[in-house]
């Protein structure tokens, strides 16, 4: 048996810092299939958010119906904590596609068919969330909207006008659905205050905390899916038979497939990730407006830029009940390295952040500035950055039969559902990485795990 050393990069256990998301627990919130792990399993899927619950979702969909020919769960889920208590459990709740952010560099580096693949996987998910959650009756509050991209200086407006302008030039289809406004009106239309350029398009927003648990209640009662909560994996070793077996502090379970889902902690199971999926600390809040008082609705999402163009501005939602949830502000902290870079607790706060949402709403939108709204909520949240900034779906170099879907940077919600998807039918079927609908920049390879190891540190993270 080759067993893992390595230590394992786990989350924090308790934490005071309660996400707005998970002031509803589902019942299945915590939920032991069985009261002890299950001996083996076809397949084990190591952590049970967004990807790991989906991917659980998507590989019972497609597999044939159990029986008794099967005494043992098909599929063992595990999650360290409780069911998406991660980084999609305290996210911004938008679905926010990139048409025209990275995708120009994307084009740069990779050529005009690899970018265009990326920024079409993702407008797809918009569509494909819509489908499912209606098919699967799901309530989450979704809703379809316009995500308005805001400038506070002309000169990043133009910047964006460029290259919203150069795909279109280019023939990129999604790219019709972005739309320009000038300093003249931008501010009018945004109800940003000082707003001197902004690009909309379609986006959504929702509660992911609901959509995920809502997925898993279609399927926690399959005889052939056993969930495991509080049960983190400390080790993965593989037999010369190539038989993996997962341990944890209840147990170890043999395995034919392993997928890691685990995004920001892959590292402490798979090394050789260390310099490929950095954790990364980031904060979010909800705000509130005091018993009787109101403030005009706000009918989009947005990203906001900072007012010196500088990159890491805030993503803003609102929600049905006219309260918002803001995170981000990433240029406040960016120079504190070590209260965000290679962080794995989401049980403190950013210390040079903690108090910048608190008059967020009164200084930046019209019409807020007498609402009294005020930070209920704050949190943070530990995100897996790539170093490419693309993230790692696919067989694992040089590890038959386990599986990688991870690094998101933040921007997992339109990326995750469909490569789920087709990871899961890699998973059931061995079909290759070159088969599926996945951009080819999202697979998992050892050129890239390499050139992360011998490159500069942080690579795009720290661009």
């Amino acid at each position: 048996m080759a067993t893992d050393t390595t230590t394992p990069i786990l989350p924090a256990l308790n934490s005071a810092l309660l996400p707005f998301w998970r002031t509803e627990l589902d019942p299945l919130d915590s939920l032991r299939t069985t009261p002890s792990l299950p001996s083996q399993s076809d397949i084990v899927i190591i952590g049970a958010g967004y990807s790991g619950v989906t991917l659980a979702y998507y590989l019972l969909k497609n597999l044939p119906p159990a029986d008794d020919s099967h005494p043992h769960p098909t599929i063992t889920l595990l999650e360290a904590r409780q069911i998406c208590s991660g980084a999609t459990g305290r996210n911004g709740g938008h679905l926010r596609p990139d048409i025209y952010g990275h995708i120009p560099k994307y084009i740069e580096r990779f050529g005009l068919e690899a970018g265009v693949e990326i920024a079409d996987f993702e407008w797809n998910h918009i569509q494909a969330l819509k489908d499912l959650l209606l098919e699967e009756d799901i309530d989450c509050e979704f809703n379809l909207t316009r995500n308005m991209n805001v400038y506070f200086d002309e000169a990043s407006g133009a910047k964006a006008k460029s290259a919203m302008d150069k795909l279109l030039a280019q023939g990129v289809k999604v790219a019709d659905d972005l739309h320009f406004t000038g300093a003249k009106s931008a501010e009018g239309i945004s109800g940003v205050k000082g707003a001197k350029a902004c690009i909309s398009y379609t986006s959504g927003t929702l509660w992911p905390y609901k959509f995920i648990l809502g997925l898993l209640s279609k399927i926690a009662g399959d005889k052939r899916l056993n969930v495991q909560t509080s049960t983190p994996v400390t080790s993965v070793g593989t037999s010369s038979e190539g038989l993996h077996t997962i341990t944890t502090p209840r147990g170890t379970i043999q395995a034919s497939k392993v997928i890691y889902a685990t995004n920001a902690y892959t590292s402490g199971l798979l090394p050789e990730y260390a310099a490929n999926i950095v954790p990364c600390r980031g904060i979010c809040c909800h705000i509130a407006l005091p018993e009787g008082k109101t403030a005009p609705f706000l009918p989009y999402s947005y990203a906001l830029g900072t007012e010196k163009g500088l990159p890491g501005g805030s993503y803003l939602i609102s929600r049905p009940d006219g309260s918002i949830i803001v995170g981000g502000a990433s240029h406040t902290f960016k120079s504190a390295r070590e209260q965000w870079y290679s962080a794995v607790d989401d049980t403190t706060l950013i210390e040079p952040t903690k108090d910048y949402y608190n008059d967020y709403m009164q200084r930046t939108f019209r019409g807020w500035e007498d609402s009294g709204a005020y930070v209920k909520q704050i949190w943070t949240g530990i995100m897996g950055y790539s170093y490419d900034s693309n993230p790692h779906i696919g067989e694992v170099p040089n590890k038959p039969g386990q599986y990688i879907c991870a690094g998101f940077n933040g921007h997992g919600m339109p990326v995750i559902l469909l490569a789920a998807k087709e990871l899961a039918d890699m998973v059931r079927t061995g079909k290759s990485f070159a088969d599926t609908k996945m951009p080819r920049l999202f697979r998992t390879s050892e050129e890239r795990i390499q050139k992360a190891q011998s490159g500069p540190e942080g690579g795009d993270i720290l661009a």
